[in-house]
């Protein structure tokens, strides 16, 4: 019988582990969308400097300076966002990866504990009783 509650608290951990590492996928999907989002948003930004430059550099160059300082100062609050987001998303990762390794040992420990135990149950020449 504790051969099959050790059996039940390693398919415990397989499920929680299972649980654990979509979790992590999905902050790694996450991730990689706010990377995207960055990128997108440096993008938008360097467009709007280009028709900045070629709209109002010659013709009203105190408007241009205006105009830039606005566009780099919303650039940097999106950027500070995004990064903000991300630095979030990295604990939670972070996180996930320790409750990860935490379960991975305890399965270690209860799988050599499994082994130990069905040596002694099944041991050569009936001893196991005693």
């Amino acid at each position: 019988m504790s051969i099959a509650n050790l059996q039940e608290k390693l398919l415990f951990f397989t499920r929680q582990k299972s649980q654990i590492s979509r979790k992590l996928s999905d902050v790694q999907m996450r991730q990689m969308e706010a990377a995207k989002q960055v990128q997108l948003k440096q993008q938008q930004f360097n467009a709007q400097l280009s028709d900045l430059y070629y709209e109002y550099y010659a013709d009203q160059p105190d408007v241009y300076s205006e105009l830039y300082l606005q566009l780099t100062n919303d650039h940097e609050f999106e950027l500070s966002t995004i990064n903000s987001w991300e630095s979030q998303l990295e604990l939670e990762k972070e996180m996930y990866e320790t409750q990860l390794n935490e379960i991975t040992n305890y399965e270690t420990s209860w799988q050599k504990l499994l082994a130990q135990n069905i040596k002694v149950e099944f041991s050569y020449g009936g001893n196991s009783g005693k």
